[in-house]
């Protein structure tokens, strides 16, 4: 069984789409071509899960002014920042949408808390990992249940585990195709569309807090530090990641460098 992931909602099946078809498209054209690629593509369910960060909310306005019809999701952990409530509610009154909610299984979360603590997730990497696995992993295979193709916000320059991404890939646990209409994205440029378009940003921010995540699991940065070096700050750089990005062979997303450490 993958990590997180019931068997009885991974699909055995392979997806439809061609990724190769779709990374070449994406390649060629701007983020509105993107959509339009999507939609010629006549795929099936697609969902777009938001955390209402930087990139989330550029997806948000691009897919409702490209009228592409997908599943507005989030994992809410139950651990999140008021801001963050606050900007779900004023996206969802913004573009006139509705962001389905997917919440930890309680029985699994209780047991969590029950051997761990309730800031257990401190204590050792594998009761981290246990906590993402619990509030993120697990509900997200919930949610991508029957899609055919899922959008993330995945920048290549957001951390070295996150450069070797495509623009369209096969989610090899999942049983479908993600695509990451960001990918070649700058975060100045994403925050520059963003003044432009108007989008509702989260406060935070501005504030040093760039890539935002669980509030016990999230800090500002300092000047200098790479993006992601606010999440989950007291592991070292081989564990910056959640479990939700997986590569080719299933397994969560490394830099090389990790890697060569396993």
């Amino acid at each position: 069984m993958a990590a997180g992931i019931p068997a009885s909602i991974r699909p055995a099946k392979a997806p439809r789409l061609d990724a190769a078809t779709l990374q070449q498209a994406f390649a060629g054209t701007d983020a509105a071509g993107r959509f339009a690629a999507l939609r010629a593509a006549a795929p099936g369910r697609i969902v777009f899960t938001t955390s209402f960060g930087l990139e989330d909310q550029v997806l948000t306005y691009l897919i409702v002014e490209s009228g592409l019809p997908v599943d507005f999701v989030t994992l809410d952990t139950g651990r999140l920042f008021p801001e963050v409530y606050a900007l779900w509610a004023q996206t969802e009154a913004r573009y006139g949408i509705v962001i389905a909610p997917f919440y930890p299984r309680n029985d699994a979360l209780q047991l969590f808390v029950r051997q761990n603590g309730i800031n257990g997730f401190y204590g050792s990497r594998d009761a981290r990992k246990g906590c993402c696995d619990i509030r993120k992993v697990e509900p997200l295979g919930r949610a991508l249940a029957g899609a055919e193709i899922w959008i993330t916000g995945l920048r290549a320059d957001q951390s070295a585990a996150r450069g070797g991404a495509a623009f369209a890939e096969v989610d090899a646990v999942r049983g479908l195709l993600k695509v990451n209409p960001l990918l070649d994205w700058s975060r100045d440029e994403a925050l520059a569309f963003a003044k432009a378009n108007a989008v509702p940003l989260n406060p935070l921010h501005g504030r040093g807090f760039v890539s935002i995540g669980c509030q016990p699991c999230t800090r500002a940065i300092q000047p200098g530090e790479p993006e992601r070096a606010g999440r989950w700050w007291w592991e070292d750089d081989a564990a910056k990641e959640c479990g939700l990005h997986v590569g080719a062979d299933g397994r969560p997303r490394r830099s090389a460098s990790a890697e060569a450490q396993a």
